[in-house]
């Protein structure tokens, strides 16, 4: 099966995480983790992309990256292959490093910015590797709080949201940051399966799909409906009969919906394509946009098939 393509929103902010093949160590000493900053700042440097927050743990890496023109799967493919071969060289080893694609959410900044900020700055308490997250040497949150100096991380845009003087911006940084010591593990920053992968509120939908998204290949009819089917544990061939089974009904409305959603076809066409009449289906259409209204549950799940098929 064709990998799904990602979804490029320029001036989107992305959690990425990479983690190493089978749970591996990916650095082995401190000059691995000084090469990484390294080909992170080339890569700033080469796509102009923006790092608001960074964590390297000892098997993964977190990254909070804001990105220009450039899609995200050209900056972390340049990087992980990069860093890879700087490993298998100086371990005289060969092989993947990393285990897979790396996994990305979208991420709705002004909703989740700064909670993402500190989660990410927040791993190695969270691992028991440190007791507080300023003892610890590779993230971001040390040069948030003035003690060091990355030139490719941006810190502007997190601390701004505290306050316009530093000083004070930094001081409630800290104390933002302080005040969830003791969260745990958080599932939806960690969304990089084929799940959904976007971490929203109700606008930033209707705001995404009106950005300049770049997607290829496109999103089929038959994609959607081959999605759908599976989902709904429904055939194709009970979506084209004269069945009124609740499942197929609701799977032949959320099929319409995703085909409008993505710009596939239109109402006329998934009806002619289901052998239906085109208002029934957009009235039905127009009933679970309802529900969804009324539901965060059915929202989500909505969302989620919107996502599965615009992202990889």
């Amino acid at each position: 099966m064709a990998r799904k393509t990602r979804l490029h929103v320029p001036g989107g902010l992305y959690h990425v995480m990479l983690r190493g093949n089978g749970g591996q160590v990916i650095f082995f000493d401190e000059a691995d983790r000084y090469h990484l900053y390294l080909l992170i700042q080339q890569g700033v440097e080469r796509y102009g992309h923006r790092v608001h927050g960074f964590c390297c743990m000892t098997n993964h890496i977190h990254l909070a990256i804001q990105v220009a023109e450039e899609p995200l799967s050209r900056i972390m493919q340049n990087l992980s292959f990069r860093y890879t071969r700087w490993i298998n060289k100086k371990q005289a080893r060969t092989g993947h490093l990393f285990q897979g694609r790396y996994k990305s959410i979208l991420v709705d900044a002004d909703s989740y910015l700064l909670e993402l900020i500190r989660y990410i700055h927040l791993n190695p308490v969270r691992a028991g590797m440190v007791e507080e997250p300023d003892d610890y040497a590779w993230s971001a949150h040390r040069a948030y709080l003035g003690r060091e100096t990355l030139s490719w991380l941006e810190t502007d845009w997190v601390l701004s949201r505290f306050a316009k003087r530093l000083d004070t911006s930094r001081q409630r940084y800290e104390a933002f940051v302080q005040a969830d010591i003791g969260g745990g593990y958080r599932e939806e920053f960690h969304r990089g399966g084929e799940d959904g992968r976007v971490l929203a509120d109700d606008r930033f939908l209707e705001r995404v799909l009106g950005a300049p998204v770049q997607l290829s290949p496109k999103v089929t009819l038959e994609g959607i409906i081959a999605y759908v089917t599976v989902e709904y544990g429904v055939s194709e061939e009970e979506l084209q009969g004269p069945s009124r089974n609740r499942a197929v009904s609701e799977a032949r409305t959320v099929t319409g919906w995703l085909a409008r959603r993505l710009r596939t076809a239109s109402i006329q066409e998934a009806a002619s394509h289901f052998h239906r009449d085109a208002s029934t289906l957009s009235r039905n259409i127009g009933k679970i946009e309802a529900r969804a209204r009324a539901s965060d549950r059915l929202r989500k799940r909505l969302e989620g098939y919107l996502y599965a098929l615009i992202q990889a």
